[in-house]
């Protein structure tokens, strides 16, 4: 227990308490519901004042809103790293839907959290000004995979149904709505089987 203090205080010395915060509201995000976290409970946690946390965050919705902007970075880096061991492709935009599932379901704080705190990330912002690399990922696969054949606006319907389909089926599940192993949710999230692709879709 002394060891941790003494890493989080040496952590406040050199400058680093914002990412320490951040570290920390992400550990308990996922222990109860972020309307039960607050910021004294955070500064607890790290072994800082209360009034050195205000420095940072001024309120709790700014710390909520940090913590969705971390999360959606993770969320990116899952699906990339998925798509990327899968070859790229059809099969990687497969595989990043499975990693999109994955880390709802071992990370149901932080997933609620960041579709509660994170507005604008609708496929329709085309243009990648402030996208998260969540957001990015999508876009940037969906226009490989369905643009050059059927155009941006294909492309977009394809993304936003396709982001749909992942985000509504992460939900069902971590409602208990249905129950599903992980050959359904392969079969569910498979791009070829896709009805709402478009015609000609590799």
């Amino acid at each position: 227990m002394a060891d941790r203090a003494s890493e989080k205080a040496r952590r406040y010395h050199h400058g680093d308490l914002r990412a320490a915060l951040i570290e920390e509201g992400l550990k308990l995000i996922e222990q109860r519901e972020a309307d039960h976290l607050g910021l004294r409970e955070v500064a607890r946690a790290v072994g800082v004042s209360a009034t050195a946390v205000y420095r940072h965050f001024p309120d709790k919705g700014a710390l909520l809103e940090a913590l969705a902007e971390a999360g959606l970075a993770r969320l990116g880096r899952a699906q990339r790293a998925a798509a990327q061991a899968a070859g790229g492709g059809l099969a990687g935009f497969n595989a990043a839907g499975r990693a999109y599932v994955r880390f709802a379901l071992e990370n149901p704080g932080l997933f609620r959290l960041i579709f509660a705190n994170a507005p604008g990330h609708a496929p329709s912002d085309w243009n990648g000004k402030g996208s998260n690399d969540a957001m990015q990922f999508l876009r940037e696969n969906a226009e490989q995979l369905v643009a050059a054949r059927h155009g941006e606006a294909a492309a977009r319907l394809f993304a936003l149904r396709s982001w749909a389909l992942v985000h509504g089926l992460a939900l069902l599940l971590l409602d208990g709505q249905v129950q599903a192993d992980a050959a359904m949710i392969d079969a569910a999230i498979d791009a070829r089987d896709f009805t709402f692709a478009p015609a000609g879709l590799p």
